[in-house]
């Protein structure tokens, strides 16, 4: 890893009402626009289901640093958040962030460590750590084999 601060820098464009365009130097572009809950069309990533999206990934690639630190075997793992939207005092928020993390490990490998090492990863994602949003983390550990 680099010395912190790590900065991030991407650009968001868009014309009139098209969709949004996301760049950032050396990654492919991604296109954006609103839920349909915020009416539209709902075929495209939006900022919200990219702010849930990155609690999946961060949880999941904070699980694979701590796993191979820890040289705990696994062979998938299976990560779903679905994120809250509420009002609350004028403000349009995320309250609440629901984790379900199904992780698959190889016979003999113990699944005690394996759930308490889900437990750490949700402890230690940054970006749930740099959330307001409540997190409640559901595990499974499936012993294959």
């Amino acid at each position: 890893m680099q010395d912190l601060p790590h900065n991030y820098l991407v650009t968001a464009s868009a014309r009139g009402d098209s969709n949004v365009a996301l760049t950032s130097s050396g990654l492919p572009d991604l296109v954006t626009g609103p839920p349909a809950e915020f009416g539209g069309p709902g075929d495209i990533w939006s900022p919200e289901t990219l702010f849930v999206g990155s609690v999946s990934d961060c949880f999941i690639l904070t699980f694979r640093a701590i796993a191979r630190a820890s040289k705990l075997p696994w062979t998938s793992l299976e990560c779903i958040a679905d994120g809250k939207l509420e009002r609350i005092e004028r403000s349009t928020i995320f309250t609440v962030i629901n984790i379900k993390a199904t992780v698959h490990i190889p016979a003999g490998t113990d699944a005690d460590k394996a759930r308490r090492l889900l437990e750490k990863s949700e402890a230690n994602c940054l970006i749930t750590r740099s959330m307001t949003a409540t997190v409640h983390l559901e595990t499974e550990v499936i012993t294959e084999g």
